[in-house]
Order: structure tokens, then C-alpha cells, then sequence
């Protein structure tokens, strides 16, 4: 789980972040609520677009770290300091694993009948459970 600090500014009724340590990466929202629910999907959709990309993901730095940051300190004036929680994608990893062979052809039946590949459809599902656990 990663803590990932965000910068949070309010004009004119809107709520927007920014995220120092994705620079360029930022959320717009009518309420706090919003944004925070915003923020994170719109962080764990950055880092996937980067991993699929082959770009370097930067290592997060703790509020601490960025406190001792001139550049930042100037950034968060007048700015609220929020942090969000969240499980950042990583990249994919072959894995080896035993099915049922009737369990697998329903699998790549419901994969191909969604238009996901096997992998896709087996980590969707896996996502699910865990959610729901």
C-alpha cells in the first residue's frame, strides 16, 4: 500500500490535486469527497498507463521527504496537504497455475465473450474477490 501525498486547491468552488511525486498528473472535483475518490483511480490509471508505457514509475516519497523540499513548500502555499492510500499497479508477472480443464474452456469463453484475454479476465475476477472479501 503506498501513501501518496497530494496537493489540494480550491478556487472558485472546485476542488483540484496535484500530485507531487506524478507531476502532470491532476483531478478536478465539486467536493472533497469527490476528489479523493477521484484521485485515486485517477493515480492507479497513471502508474498502469506508465508500467504499459515502460516508463520508470517514481518512487513515492513520504510527507516528511517532501516537507524538506523548497520547491514543494512553494508548491503547497495556500494549499490543503491530503493523503491518499492506495494499491498501486504493478507490472505483470508470468505465473504458473493448475485448473480443471472444463473450469479453463469456461474461463476463455467468458474472456473472449467480453473481449478480454484469459490474463485479463482471471485478474478482473481475482480483483472481485478480493473486494468483496
Amino acid at each position: 500500500m503506498a501513501r501518496i501525498v497530494m496537493l489540494i486547491h480550491e478556487e472558485a468552488g472546485q476542488f483540484g490535486a496535484s500530485f507531487p511525486d506524478f507531476p502532470g498528473a491532476t483531478t478536478v472535483a465539486s467536493d472533497l469527497d469527490a476528489l479523493y475518490r477521484k484521485a485515486g483511480e485517477m493515480i492507479a490509471f497513471h502508474v498502469g498507463g506508465m508500467i504499459e508505457d515502460g516508463a520508470a514509475v517514481p518512487v513515492v516519497r513520504s510527507l516528511d521527504a517532501w516537507r524538506r523540499d523548497a520547491t514543494f513548500r512553494e508548491d503547497a502555499a495556500g494549499a490543503v496537504i491530503g493523503l491518499i492510500e492506495i494499491e498501486l499497479p504493478g507490472k505483470a508477472v508470468r505465473v504458473n497455475i493448475s485448473l480443471e480443464e472444463t473450469l479453463l474452456k469456461r474461463i476463455d469463453r467468458a474472456a473472449e465473450a467480453v473481449g478480454e484475454s484469459r490474463s485479463g479476465f482471471l485478474a478482473q475476477a481475482a480483483k472481485a474477490r478480493l473486494a468483496a472479501a
